[in-house]
């Protein structure tokens, strides 16, 4: 019984009520032989459901904070082109072309009146180069952008694990859903039977009343605690649906076989120096820290000399209207070495040093703050795993107990030593602990891929292996 799937049991106990109507109250495990021997024969159904590999290839694709991130990296990217720019030849070429007239505003006895024909031409070109020779200022920035660039790419993937812990548990939880269901809509069933049975018994004077209204109680809040779980299981489908832009409907199920293990023999302490190593926020910050260094020399050496040469070539023509001539064009060139040093600024140059300088503190305090989280997340993930794996064992072995305490109630009150009450009672906590077994596999999947990710080593390679296990 503890390695059946707890929603199979659900199924086949509404599914085969019928057949053991003979009896006052329900015997679970006689129920679940008969069913065996009922089922075993039967073909499966071929029925199209989507996996995890689908729901996570539609969500890489269809997913709006995904494709945000990687529009985010994509402009975060351009700024090492715009850094290298200052470290790069400038050229300019420049042309220029007018047409002058002059002449009275109405015709006298000296001329005519002014006649945009009667002008002349001016034209010209220039083209000028600059390049920097010395300027710490450019280069600094230069190499801020370089670390801000590895910044972005670390931010990315950590996007992209995000996604794939954020589609696991979308996923699962639809599944973990859809089993709570199954129980719920079980044990309205059942204790419908109960109540049907209870007035049944009322009728020949076999029990009070009080036991009708207990009965009665018990299949309303089943009834109640089945219209949440509905309402609960389409808030799930939906917000898989805010993931990948489109409706799921069935969704392939976690295997009965799926292995619980322990996380031996990695312990908690490498986990930990993993995690400092590969965890991506933990490099964000780290490159973030380094940009910022170099954001704060930059800003430092806006207050130091820089040297640059420059070189010109122009072209020019102008007509000279006093002249019978062709006008005669002009050239001229020039190269030079230019040398600057800001000595005041108003104190704007040292301001802005003085704030790179706060924010590089900033940023060492957050390396920090981030090291300590990652530290505590990853602690925490291996201690949820290892107690999600004593706890698949605890619950599986609570079924079978569950199980006889129930069917012991039954009998109890078959020959007189228990009421309708105690049944009541019995019978939930059996369907208490089936889902409490289905969520304590589901918190495993879902901390194990966690503490994957705290590590930094989450990766599309485990919705992959995972995928393996759906049925």
């Amino acid at each position: 019984m503890a390695n059946m799937n707890p929603r199979n049991i659900c199924r086949h106990f509404i599914r085969c009520r019928h057949f053991i109507r003979g009896r006052h109250f329900i015997s679970s495990r006689h129920f679940i032989r008969v069913l065996a021997l009922i089922l075993l024969p039967l073909p499966l159904a071929s029925v199209k459901a989507d996996d995890l590999v689908q729901i996570f290839e539609l969500a890489a694709s269809n997913d709006p904070e995904i494709r945000q991130a990687r529009a985010n990296y994509n402009a975060a990217h351009t700024t090492i082109a715009q850094g290298r720019s200052f470290l790069l030849p400038r050229v300019t070429l420049g042309a220029t072309t007018s047409r002058d007239t002059s002449g009275t505003a109405e015709a006298t006895q000296f001329g005519g009146a002014h006649d945009f024909s009667n002008g002349f031409n001016s034209k010209g070109y220039n083209l000028n180069i600059n390049q920097a020779l010395l300027n710490f200022e450019a280069w600094y920035a230069f190499q801020s952008a370089k670390h801000s660039d590895q910044l972005a790419a670390a931010s990315l993937a950590q996007a992209e694990q995000q996604l794939i812990l954020k589609v696991a548990t979308a996923y699962f939880n639809v599944l973990r859903s859809q089993d709570n269901l199954t129980s719920f809509q079980a044990e309205e069933d059942a204790a419908a039977q109960v109540l049907e049975q209870t007035r049944e018994r009322f009728e020949v004077g076999l029990i009070p009343i009080t036991d009708v209204y207990d009965s009665q109680a018990n299949h309303d809040l089943a009834r109640v605690n089945r219209l949440v779980e509905e309402n609960n299981l389409n808030q799930t489908l939906e917000a898989l649906q805010a993931i990948t832009g489109r409706p799921h409907s069935n969704l392939e199920s976690l295997s009965a076989e799926f292995p619980i293990e322990s996380l031996d023999p990695i312990d908690l302490d490498e986990w930990v120096n993993l995690a400092l190593d590969n965890n991506l926020a933990i490099k964000s910050s780290e490159f973030d820290l380094e940009a910022k260094k170099d954001d704060a020399k930059s800003a430092r050496a806006a207050m130091f000399p820089t040297i640059d040469i420059t070189a010109g070539y122009g072209w020019n023509q102008s007509a000279n209207p006093f002249s019978f001539f062709p006008a005669a064009a002009s050239e001229r060139s020039n190269i030079s070495l230019n040398f600057s040093y800001p000595l005041f600024a108003g104190g704007l140059n040292n301001a802005r040093k003085r704030q790179a300088y706060y924010t590089r503190d900033a940023s060492e305090e957050a390396l920090l703050k981030t090291r300590r989280d990652s530290t505590q997340s990853t602690r925490n993930s291996y201690r949820s795993v290892e107690t999600d794996v004593l706890a698949v064992q605890a619950r599986a072995q609570a079924i079978i107990s569950a199980e006889s305490a129930l069917e012991a109630t039954e009998v109890g009150a078959e020959v007189g030593t228990r009421n309708v009450v105690d049944v009541v009672l019995a019978q939930r906590a059996l369907f208490a602990t089936i889902r409490d077994h289905a969520n304590a596999r589901y918190n495993y999947v879902i901390n194990t891929l966690t503490l994957k990710q705290s590590a930094g080593v989450l990766s599309p390679q485990d919705v992959l292996d995972l995928n393996n296990w759906l049925e």
